[in-house]
C-alpha cells in the first residue's frame, strides 16, 4: 500500500514537474525564424537567421516583451519553395509562434502566403521585391521597384549614359515581374525593343561562358550599355567570376545588382570587379553613429570580426524594432491588433534616418547606389534627398497603375481599384 502510494505520489509529482515546464514554455513570445540555412539560398539567408537571433538576444537583455522572454524558434526550409509553405504551417501550428521573420525569394514568399493568410500568421519579409502585392498579414521592410529598379534605371541612364540595357537574372517571379516593369519603364522612356536583351537562369547556375560572351557582343554596338542584374543567391559567385575571367570591367560594361550586397561579395576576389555597381537602402560603409554600433553588435554576435552587414539585415532590424513597438502599443501579440499598431510605427534607420511603416504595409526607405570596392564595400556614388515611400503596385503595368494599397479604415484593401472603387483580393 505504501509502495502504491509512494508511486502515486511520484506520478504527481511528475505531471506537476510537466505542467509546471508546460505553463513555463508558454510563457513566451515566440518568434519564428524561416531563412534557408541550406541549398542555392544559404549564402544569402543564414545571415539573416544571425541577425533574428541577435536581436531576440537583445530585446531579452532588455527584459523581453510584455514581461516575456522572446523565444526564437528557427526551421530550415532548405531553399525548397514548397517546404517554406510545410514550415510556415509548422511554426503556426505546431510551435504557435507570434510571428515570422523570414523568406529571401519572391517564390518562398508566394509560397508562405495562402498559408499564412489562412491561419492569420503574421510574416516580416526583408528583401527587395518585384511589388504586385499587398497582405494584411506581411509586412514588407525590403525595397520595392520604386525603391531599387526604377532610381538605379534613372542613374545608368542620367548619369552614365547607358542606352543599351541587358536585364539578367535567375528564372522565378521576382526577376520576371522586375524586368517587366523595367522593360515598361525603358520602352517609356524611348528605348527601342533592339537596345534590351532580357536573359534568365535556373537557381544556382554555374557556366556563364556563353551567357557574358553574348553580354559583350551585345555591348560592342558602339552605345553604352550595362548590365541590370536580378540574378540570386550562389549562382551571383561564377557570374562575376566570369566577368573577371572575360575582361568586362565597369568602364565598358557596368553592371548594377540588386541581390548582391557585402555577405555575397565576402567570398569572391572583389579586384576584377571594382567599378561595378548594387542599389540598395543600406551599405555597411555608411558612416553614422547607429551604424556603427550596429556592426559592432553584429561582430560581437558573431564572435567573428571578419563578418559583414548588408540590406536585407537592416530591414529585419527595422521590421524587428517596429514590431517590438507595435507589440508593446497593442500590449498584446494578437495579430490583428499589431497589424494595426504597426501602420505609422517610425524607427530609426542605420544611414541616420528615420523609417516609416506605410499604411500600403510597406516603408518609407532611402536609395542608394554603391560601387564595388577591392575590400568588397561599396563606397555610396549617389542617394536620393530623403526617404521614398515604398509602391506595392507599378505605375508601368496596366493591370496596376489603377490600384493602391491602404490597410487603414475605410478601405481596408491590398489591392484597391481607384477607378472602379472596388477591392479585388483579399480584405477585411
Amino acid at each position: 500500500m505504501k509502495i502504491k502510494q509512494l508511486a502515486k505520489g511520484v506520478a504527481l509529482a511528475a505531471g506537476a514537474s510537466v505542467i509546471s515546464f508546460s505553463v513555463m514554455a508558454a510563457d513566451t513570445i515566440k518568434v519564428g525564424v524561416l531563412h534557408s540555412l541550406s541549398g542555392t539560398m544559404a549564402i544569402s539567408e543564414t545571415t539573416l537567421k544571425d541577425t533574428v537571433l541577435m536581436m531576440v538576444e537583445a530585446q531579452n537583455k532588455k527584459g523581453g516583451l510584455l514581461g516575456k522572454q522572446l523565444e526564437a524558434v528557427v526551421v530550415d526550409p532548405a531553399s525548397n519553395w514548397p517546404l517554406f509553405a510545410e514550415k510556415t504551417r509548422e511554426l503556426l501550428t505546431k510551435d504557435k509562434v507570434d510571428v515570422i521573420f523570414g523568406c529571401w525569394t519572391s517564390v518562398s514568399r508566394k509560397s508562405v502566403l495562402p498559408v499564412i493568410e489562412e491561419l492569420n500568421g503574421l510574416l516580416f519579409y526583408p528583401v527587395q521585391y518585384e511589388g504586385e502585392e499587398s497582405s494584411k498579414n506581411v509586412f514588407y521592410t525590403g525595397a520595392a521597384p520604386n525603391q531599387q529598379a526604377i532610381p538605379a534605371v534613372d542613374y545608368l541612364m542620367n548619369d552614365l549614359g547607358v542606352e543599351r540595357w541587358v536585364l539578367a537574372g535567375t528564372d522565378y517571379v521576382y526577376p520576371r515581374t522586375t524586368n517587366k516593369i523595367l522593360e515598361a519603364y525603358l520602352k517609356a522612356k524611348g528605348v527601342a525593343e533592339a537596345d534590351i536583351m532580357i536573359n534568365y537562369t535556373p537557381f544556382g547556375h554555374s557556366d556563364w561562358q556563353s551567357i557574358v560572351s553574348e553580354i559583350k557582343k551585345f555591348g560592342s554596338a558602339g552605345k553604352k550599355t550595362a548590365v541590370v542584374s536580378t540574378i540570386n543567391g550562389d549562382a551571383n559567385v561564377p557570374f562575376y567570376k566570369e566577368l573577371g575571367n572575360q575582361g568586362v570591367s565597369s568602364e565598358d560594361i557596368p553592371v548594377v545588382a540588386f541581390s548582391v550586397g557585402e555577405e555575397e561579395l565576402s567570398g569572391i576576389d572583389t579586384k576584377p570587379l571594382v567599378g561595378h555597381l548594387a542599389a540598395w537602402n543600406y551599405f555597411q560603409s555608411v558612416e553614422t553613429p547607429a551604424n556603427a554600433e550596429f556592426i559592432t553588435q553584429w561582430k560581437a554576435f558573431t564572435k567573428n570580426p571578419a563578418r559583414v552587414t548588408n540590406d536585407p539585415m537592416e530591414a529585419t532590424f527595422i521590421g524587428f524594432n517596429m514590431w517590438v513597438n507595435a507589440v508593446k502599443q497593442a500590449g498584446t501579440t494578437s495579430v490583428d491588433a499589431v497589424e494595426q499598431a504597426m501602420i505609422g510605427q517610425t524607427t530609426p534607420n542605420l544611414t541616420g534616418g528615420m523609417a516609416v511603416m506605410n499604411k500600403n504595409h510597406h516603408l518609407s526607405k532611402p536609395v542608394l547606389i554603391g560601387e564595388i570596392q577591392e575590400d568588397g564595400q561599396f563606397e555610396v556614388v549617389w542617394e536620393t534627398d530623403g526617404v521614398v515611400p515604398g509602391d506595392a503596385w507599378s505605375d508601368f503595368l496596366p493591370g496596376s497603375k489603377d490600384l493602391i494599397s491602404d490597410w487603414t479604415a475605410p478601405v481596408k484593401c491590398g489591392n484597391y481599384n481607384t477607378k472602379t472603387k472596388t477591392c479585388s483580393g483579399q480584405n477585411y
